[in-house]
């Protein structure tokens, strides 16, 4: 009976000392290679077609410091809808911008501005130095990583918190890092570099929550280094893939229109 007695006792020392190993952590079984890594932010991306929020743009640069609520309706690929009111809910003006043209109608004065989409007229609008493509990608708080789908980086490791990444560009001369969420796959930092060591461009992207699967800021801070120039998104609601007939202008008949 002693012998059981002892058997039983020792089986519950190792029980009790298995118990208290550390359990494997789990982000060494979340671990992805570089390339799978990649792939999986990209689907992610690409998996919201459409983009519905408001909330508060902060600009500021040189020629300007404001603060504005906002409303954006975004349809991908090339469809962006902007309202900025002002105090008490004032409607001050309502923008439209597709891959071709643009429109902005400033309601105050009963003006629309319209034209073709280049980068001047952006930043006439938004105050900072952004192509279409790279403005959709701040508001929807996403980076878009088309262009790495077919590289391996140049440097690549983890933590157990995060993923790190930097590409090389010798043609262009511009290094590319990026600090990615271990368990969401949120990109959370992203700086881009003239080499060696001059920063173009920041985003920093963070307060992650999970639509469709896809983790979504509602802060994005995107930074023009050299000119100086930021813009701050902070979002109070976000609503992801909803059905989005079409976009356009509520403009007036006796609105006048200018060309830019």
């Amino acid at each position: 009976m002693s012998k059981i007695i002892k058997g039983i006792s020792f089986l519950i020392i190792i029980l009790f000392i298995e118990s208290c190993v550390p359990s494997k952590p789990i982000y060494e079984e979340e671990v992805l290679p570089a390339d799978r890594l990649v792939k999986k932010i990209e689907a992610n991306r690409r998996k919201i077609k459409t983009f519905e929020g408001y909330g508060i743009i902060n600009v500021e640069s040189p020629e300007l410091e404001a603060k504005a609520t906002f409303e954006l309706y975004l349809k991908k690929p090339d469809s962006l809808k902007f309202i900025i009111y002002g105090p008490f809910g004032i409607d001050l003006a309502e923008a439209l911008v597709t891959n071709s043209e643009f429109f902005f109608y400033d309601i105050m004065k009963n003006v629309v501005y319209k034209g073709r989409n280049n980068n001047n007229i952006l930043k006439r609008v938004f105050h900072i130095d952004l192509s279409f493509n790279e403005l959709i990608n701040a508001f929807a708080g996403a980076v878009n990583l088309t262009d790495k789908l077919r590289l391996e980086p140049d440097k690549f490791s983890f933590s157990d918190e995060e993923y790190s990444l930097t590409y090389f560009d010798s043609l262009a001369n511009k290094q590319s890092d990026y600090k990615i969420k271990i368990d969401n796959f949120a990109i959370t930092n992203y700086k881009l570099y003239k080499m060696p060591n001059i920063l173009l461009f920041e985003g920093a992207y963070s307060d992650f929550a999970i639509m469709n699967k896809v983790a979504i800021p509602y802060l994005t801070v995107v930074q023009n280094k050299i000119s100086n120039q930021k813009v701050t998104i902070d979002y109070r609601n976000i609503e992801v893939n909803k059905k989005i007939e079409g976009l356009e202008l509520d403009i007036p008949s006796d609105a006048r229109v200018k060309e830019l």
